[in-house]
């Protein structure tokens, strides 16, 4: 049957795109179906992240039918960040059709190429600061929370369009067990000792505006020199924080001070895909809805999503005093194991430390792709 690509700009036309996946992964067990509404809510032009960047959506047609999608985004703030030319690719969902991935990224191509860049780089969801990279290895187990899946012959199609890599991130799994490992114990206690002016306490939802703005101060100077990193703005900050703070659980979010000044945090969240898996992309059906509340008291496991420190405080041990309390806080939540993720394929001092200290095993890779445009 013949192939046919398609801007999306009609309600229907957005509606084929949310609904694809479902006809993609509709026999895989691993795959997580995420809530319509929050992939309605990150294309919405309202989004604020669109205050900074532009998005177009193609769809993929055989005979009328979808078989792929593609969003073209260019994010005007990393480009200014990065001194860079680049769009991204993302929201990638194909058929096992090479013709229809290749014809799919070609108009995502020919649409940042048209806007003055000179590369692509994907998958992003639409950013850094969302769900990004490709999984290229273990497809045999479901993804953690605000984590990519897809099936082994993504890679295939996305390489076969002319794409390399562009740099790894990788997950690590750990057991929590009963008691912090036996290292990071006497890391913590050194530190406890020296640093005496440190202060590493759980959030406070009572005074959630506060430490948000505790937060604020961190993240944005914590990650600045990481690849690929762009920094929020407060709008997007504030729209995450709302979207998160319902599901957030105090005892695995830790803010670190030192003598009263915001100095390192860690989030970690209940791996709520396992409710998610349960409702289906909707919380319309009631019967799924009890269903989800129920799994959601029985979850016993989590992702540590993000860990950092100010540059100024770092060397002093307060990362690994942050990650014993959130881990701690695992174990008493009776988490049986935990995700770390993602870290960069070359931050070798986290990866030692996952190793080394965490007893973490490297057991995911996701990968975000490259490919140069024609000048």
């Amino acid at each position: 049957m013949t192939l046919q690509i398609i801007e999306v700009e009609s309600k229907s036309e957005l509606k084929q795109f949310i609904d694809l996946p479902w006809a993609i992964y509709r026999d895989d067990p691993y795959w997580v179906p995420p809530l319509k509404r929050d992939v309605r809510d990150l294309l919405s032009p309202r989004h604020p992240f669109y205050g900074h960047a532009q998005r177009q959506l193609f769809l993929a047609l055989r005979g009328g039918t979808p078989v792929g999608r593609i969003a073209a985004i260019i994010n005007h703030r990393h480009n200014e960040f990065h001194s860079e030319r680049s769009g991204f690719f993302g929201f990638f969902e194909c058929a096992d059709d090479q013709e229809a991935a290749g014809a799919l990224l070609r108009e995502a191509e020919n649409w940042i190429e048209a806007k003055g860049m000179d590369r692509v780089l994907g998958p992003a969801n639409p950013s850094t600061n969302e769900e990004c990279g490709l999984l290229v290895n273990n497809y045999l187990s479901p993804p953690f929370v605000m984590m990519t899946y897809n099936p082994p012959y993504y890679r295939e199609l996305i390489e076969g369009a002319g794409y390399g890599k562009a740099k790894d991130l990788y997950a690590y799994w750990y057991h929590v067990g009963h008691e912090l490992p036996a290292m990071l114990r006497r890391i913590v206690e050194k530190v406890q000792d020296k640093e005496k002016d440190l202060v590493v306490r759980h959030l406070d939802m009572k005074r959630f505006d506060a430490d948000l703005e505790a937060v604020r101060t961190i993240y944005n100077e914590a990650w600045e020199k990481n690849w690929g990193f762009v920094p929020m703005t407060d709008e997007e900050i504030t729209y995450m924080a709302k979207k998160l703070k319902p599901l957030v659980a105090p005892s695995i979010v830790n803010l670190a001070f030192v003598g009263g000044e915001p100095a390192g945090f860690a989030m970690g969240l209940p791996d709520y895909n396992q409710v998610l898996k349960i409702l289906n992309g909707s919380i319309a059906n009631p019967v799924r809805t009890l269903k989800a509340l129920a799994a959601g008291k029985r979850i016993r496991s989590g992702r540590c999503l993000t860990l950092g420190v100010r540059e100024k405080y770092r060397k002093r041990g307060i990362e690994s005093l942050l990650f014993a309390m959130t881990w701690q806080g695992g174990i008493d939540m009776n988490y049986r194991y935990g995700e770390f993720s993602w870290v960069l394929e070359d931050n070798k001092p986290i990866h030692d430390a996952a190793t080394r200290i965490f007893s973490a095993e490297h057991y995911k890779t996701y990968r975000i792709f490259a490919k140069p445009l024609t000048p």
